[in-house]
């Protein structure tokens, strides 16, 4: 006589701050139940990935609700624990898991969670900090200070767009040493970005093929001379072909050293982490998530592509 399986435990940690936090909890709960997960969720309101470590133990799997920052939080506690995580996208961007092409609706991710595999994907590193997506010096950056959580939930991937407006008519050149494969360079740019992932910055691209396991950094430096510059290349950084431009500096490597005269923030995944001088590096299949696999999201794509009209 066959027993069922027991049901896997979940450690659930839904960040109540992000844009969506509170949507649908009940729902979720209900779906991964059904799909043979248990979830529970600690009193404590502590670091997230202290709050891994301390309830590994008992939980077969992670799940993060949030945007991309709460990704992020938790990826030093994934990584040590082994834990697979599921996503629940409830941030203002969901750079991650557009990168991953994971269904943007919560409930739809949750039942994707009870019937996906967990696949590896590669983590950036820098100076001791993982990041998911990309990290930059510069523009992004300052974008970064400038974009509060209160603009985010209040103005969704608009708000984006209305503090790169202040930012831009302040952002100034700098110059920054590229040490990497053998190679120094002086430049001077606006800003310097290692991507990881693909997407990041509520609907860029870092490289148009880039992804998330391809076990590279995808570098680019814009080197323009007016700020003007920058809007021209809004749609080629949306697209992920800036590196076609005579004024972007790409190139892919494993590891990068960047340094500025004065120490400049770093922005990783929306947050600003650490300062220059940076050492970057890639960290292959550093943790599992539960996605589809790549052929499946080619699969997805194709359909969608044949059910747009002509």
């Amino acid at each position: 006589m066959s027993t069922a399986a027991p049901p896997r435990r979940a450690l659930l940690l839904a960040n109540p701050k992000a844009r969506n936090g509170g949507a649908g909890l009940d729902e979720i709960r209900a779906i991964l139940r059904g799909g043979g997960i248990a979830p529970f969720e600690p009193p404590e309101n502590s670091d997230c990935s202290d709050t891994i470590r301390r309830h590994a133990s008992a939980c077969d799997l992670v799940i993060l609700g949030g945007g991309d920052g709460t990704m992020n939080a938790g990826a030093a506690g994934l990584v040590e624990t082994g834990l697979p995580l599921g996503i629940l996208p409830l941030g203002t961007a969901n750079d991650l898991a557009r990168s991953l092409g994971l269904p943007l609706d919560p409930a739809a991710a949750a039942r994707l969670i009870t019937t996906a595999e967990p696949r590896p994907v590669d983590l950036g590193w820098v100076n001791g900090h993982y990041y998911f997506n990309v990290a930059s010096i510069g523009f992004s950056a300052e974008l970064a200070g400038d974009l509060t959580a209160e603009s985010k939930k209040a103005w969704g991937t608009l708000g984006y767009g209305i503090a790169a407006i202040r930012v831009l008519r302040r952002v100034r050149p700098f110059t920054v040493t590229i040490e990497h494969d053998g190679t120094v360079e002086k430049v001077t740019t606006i800003q310097v970005s290692v991507g990881n992932g693909r997407h990041y910055g509520g609907g860029m691209t870092v490289e148009e093929g880039a992804a998330v396991d391809d076990g590279l950094l995808d570098f680019y430096s814009l080197e323009i001379a007016h700020w003007w510059r920058l809007i021209a290349l809004l749609p080629a950084l949306r697209r992920g072909t800036q590196g076609q431009s005579s004024d972007v500096r790409a190139f892919k490597t494993t590891e990068i050293v960047l340094r500025t005269r004065k120490p400049r923030p770093v922005n990783t995944d929306g947050e600003l982490t650490t300062h220059t001088p940076a050492h970057f590096k890639v960290m292959p299949g550093a943790l599992r998530i539960f996605a589809p696999s790549r052929a499946e999201q080619a699969a997805a794509q194709s359909a969608a592509s044949r059910l747009l009209p002509l």
